[in-house]
């Protein structure tokens, strides 16, 4: 396991899209499932890819099923990008034996969420928490705040950041610009700041933000690809105009079976369908009609 949390912003940047997980109609995954997703994503000009999170279905995947996925992740891409690995856990210990899993893999970086249960430790707590893995792995680590009963604010991520060489950087997940420019107003040169918000990225690219792990980048990772570079170029009317083209679809999504939804939007794009794994709910057909007509402007 490699990565070296002073080339973080080289290696931590741009669009990094979640994958999906190839599960069959019994909620089984589908061995080798995974190739033709990565090489689409690769090929759309992404910076990373991330597996295990939440668009992945993390949560749900069993320890062999986590090995194996992760195996299968890494091995499909191949070095050509970063790789990064999700851990939505329990515990610090639940944490530290699944990042022993990695084991021979090159990984960029642990994407971790706070614990998400009913009980939620204290500052101290979280911040021993976060130093245990990094400690443990010597991996660098983003904090993936997305949690609500455990939702971090922007002070605690920038005080783990700061008392915790490993964390080196965070995916803010709410729908708050404001907690975006704060931690770009306040991180140290060295840390990278993400969004994972669907309907923000082009404002939060335009305000400086490093990248993105967000359930679009793997639906549609050339068009969020052409909304970072836009901006790079200052060109913010193709920006706009893909936000706005972007933002039509996120609104057709519904979050209780989004990944079920970026599934079907890499399917109308070639790749195979896949299914959600129960009880999240199937794609309907009024969800696909939806989704279609949201989609064509963006493939035009």
């Amino acid at each position: 396991m490699t990565g070296s949390v002073s080339f973080a912003r080289q290696h931590l940047t741009g669009v990094l899209p979640p994958i999906t997980m190839p599960f069959d109609a019994n909620g089984e995954l589908v061995k080798g499932g995974l190739r033709e997703q990565i090489d689409f994503i690769i090929n759309s000009g992404a910076s990373g890819i991330v597996a295990g999170g939440s668009t992945g279905e993390g949560h749900t995947l069993t320890d062999a099923e986590f090995a194996a996925v992760m195996k299968e992740a890494h091995d499909a891409t191949a070095g050509r990008v970063p790789f990064l690995a999700g851990l939505i856990v329990q515990s610090t210990r639940a944490a530290i034996e699944r990042a022993n899993m990695l084991k021979g893999m090159k990984v960029a970086a642990l994407q971790v969420t706070p614990v998400h249960y009913l009980f939620k430790p204290d500052a101290r707590a979280t911040i021993d928490h976060f130093r245990a893995i990094a400690e443990a792995t010597g991996i660098p680590i983003l904090i993936y705040n997305v949690i609500p009963w455990n939702y971090l604010s922007v002070e605690m991520m920038l005080r783990i950041m700061d008392e915790v060489p490993g964390v080196v950087g965070m995916k803010q997940s709410g729908g708050d610009l404001k907690s975006i420019s704060d931690l770009l107003t306040h991180c140290k040169p060295e840390n990278v700041v993400l969004s994972g918000v669907d309907a923000l990225l082009y404002p939060g690219f335009a305000m400086g933000m490093h990248g993105a792990i967000s359930a679009l980048t793997s639906g549609v990772p050339h068009i969020v690809v052409r909304i970072q570079k836009a901006v790079q170029a200052n060109d913010h009317a193709t920006a706009r105009d893909l936000h706005f083209k972007l933002n039509t679809l996120w609104n057709v999504m519904s979050h209780d079976n989004l990944p079920a939804c970026i599934k079907y939007v890499q399917h109308l794009q070639g790749i195979p369908m896949f299914e959600p794994r129960a009880p999240m709910m199937r794609v309907t057909d009024a969800q696909k009609q939806a989704i279609e007509t949201a989609l064509k402007p963006l493939l035009a």
